[in-house]
């Protein structure tokens, strides 16, 4: 297996911490600092595009598949009141569409327009490009490694215990 050492140079102010006593806790501390990067990002190419947070979320979980109601609420911890009235907002500007099911007729599925796809593939690109300074300095063995990592960590968990609906693009 490849290791996935750190560039020389690279470092961040919290590289000077003492992990030795928490060791766990530099894990956490790298996912959260992470996670504020990705979502300022999401955040402010949704905003470009006049979209909220769960907007670009739904655009790009839905963009290469279509889900029921209840599960596109599941994956994303909302009611399903709350989820209508985003799908609402969405069906009136053009980006999604819904229908019955085929297998059983009563359920809801949701699904992008072309517009919504090309909307998606828009804030994409956009976000590729708002994050490609974080990785910067890897060198491609790096990058493939950090992808790798990051692509075995299970899918987000429901409050019940079963595993969410796969996330597809942000």
């Amino acid at each position: 297996m490849t290791s996935c050492a750190a560039s020389e140079g690279a470092s961040s102010p919290v590289d000077e911490r003492n992990w030795s006593e928490h060791p766990e806790d530099r894990i956490v501390d790298a996912l959260v600092r992470t996670s504020f990067l990705v979502t300022a990002a999401l955040s402010a190419v949704g905003t470009e595009h006049h979209l909220s947070l769960t907007q670009v979320r739904v655009l790009g979980i839905l963009s290469d598949r279509q889900l029921r109601m209840t599960e596109l609420a599941a994956y994303l911890g909302l009611e399903r009141s709350t989820l209508s009235g985003l799908v609402n907002r969405a069906e009136q500007r053009g980006l999604l569409v819904r229908t019955r099911a085929d297998s059983d007729g009563r359920s809801i599925e949701v699904s992008t327009t072309a517009e919504g796809r090309a909307l998606a593939e828009s804030v994409h690109g956009e976000l590729a490009a708002r994050l490609a300074p974080l990785v910067v300095k890897l060198d491609a063995e790096q990058r493939d490694c950090l992808a790798g990592l990051l692509e075995s960590l299970p899918e987000p968990i429901e409050s019940s215990g079963d595993s969410a609906p796969g996330a597809g693009r942000p």
